[in-house]
């Protein structure tokens, strides 16, 4: 999964303040799942735990295990995923039997990637995303999880026609009533990009058109290096140009895998990254999520040169413990 640090120009709207969340409040349309749980799901069957059982002799085994593939994180849904139902079901169930909470993230939106292509693909058609996301949603039922929705759908526009978009902007809002209605304990995030993409401005006329009033709130910095101050800062002007707008605010989740040493301007398999703060509650934004895991390729670029996106490469993995 490709992401998106392009260099683009940015306007940041000004900080929200304190008395602008008080002044417009955030509509919870589902039950608190954190309260349901005792923490984050470790995902067994991450790439990281898989190379990890597979490699018990190599000598980066220790260091990936303890700082990577025993850390919560997410595992990303889409058309490799088979039956979805059943697969968002299986897993969800799994953290349920451990009393935790699962981070899912869906990933197969019709022209998914459409500007960068590294991980082009995606429903066949609109009616394949309405059938897949709904299936989504019902393999979860009343169990307690956290959905990150569509990494970089918002962010592509540029690329898109108008009929793509409103067909887009369609899809997402038909998404977030699936949850609500099949998911009832499940938070969901809709996807912002990062600091370096879009204006705050413009993002927050995106989530607008693509229905973030019915979800949770909204994601950044997923699959990116961008320091979490920076997110969260953008935040809060999404936040700042939604309450002008819109008259409301919303939570947001920042992605914290690969942040650990910030950005260097690259956004695909920039070499020097470090893995960042692991999956909490707080942290300046409502949470710190792992969502991309560390070691994953973003794409055939940079220190992941010969791999595809979503191959697990065990020396970047390696290197990105210690930020070289």
């Amino acid at each position: 999964m490709s992401r998106s640090l392009r260099t683009r120009s940015l306007l940041l709207a000004p900080v929200l303040s304190t008395a602008l969340l008080t002044l417009h409040p955030v509509a919870a349309h589902a039950a608190d799942p954190t309260g349901m749980t005792s923490g984050f799901y470790a995902d067994p069957d991450s790439s990281a735990q898989r190379w990890v059982n597979a490699n018990p002799g190599d000598g980066r085994a220790p260091a990936i295990r303890s700082s990577i593939a025993n850390v919560p994180m997410a595992r990303w849904f889409g058309n490799w995923s088979g039956t979805i139902g059943t697969a968002t079901g299986a897993y969800v169930g799994a953290a349920s039997a451990n009393h935790k909470l699962p981070i899912l993230v869906a990933y197969n939106i019709p022209n998914r990637d459409i500007c960068a292509g590294q991980s082009g693909g995606g429903a066949g058609s609109a009616a394949d995303y309405r059938s897949w996301i709904a299936a989504f949603a019902d393999g979860i039922g009343n169990r307690p999880a956290v959905v990150v929705l569509e990494p970089d759908s918002l962010g592509d526009e540029s690329c898109m026609s108008q009929a793509q978009i409103a067909e887009r902007d369609g899809l997402l809002s038909n998404a977030i009533a699936q949850f609500n209605a099949k998911a009832p304990n499940t938070w969901v995030y809709l996807d912002a990009g990062n600091p370096a993409w879009l204006s705050a401005d413009t993002m927050a006329r995106h989530l607008a058109a693509a229905g973030v009033s019915g979800a949770r709130g909204f994601s950044l910095n997923v699959s990116n290096y961008l320091p979490t101050g920076d997110n969260v800062s953008y935040g809060n002007a999404v936040n700042a140009s939604l309450a002008s707008m819109k008259g409301f605010t919303k939570p947001f989740v920042v992605d914290t895998s690969r942040n650990g040493n910030g950005s260097n301007g690259q956004w695909c398999n920039p070499a020097g990254r470090r893995i960042g703060s692991p999956s909490q509650m707080g942290g300046g934004a409502e949470m710190l999520l792992w969502l991309k895991a560390p070691g994953e390729s973003d794409g055939n670029c940079g220190v992941g040169s010969g791999s595809s996106a979503g191959q697990f490469l065990p020396e970047v993995a390696y290197k990105m413990i210690y930020g070289y």
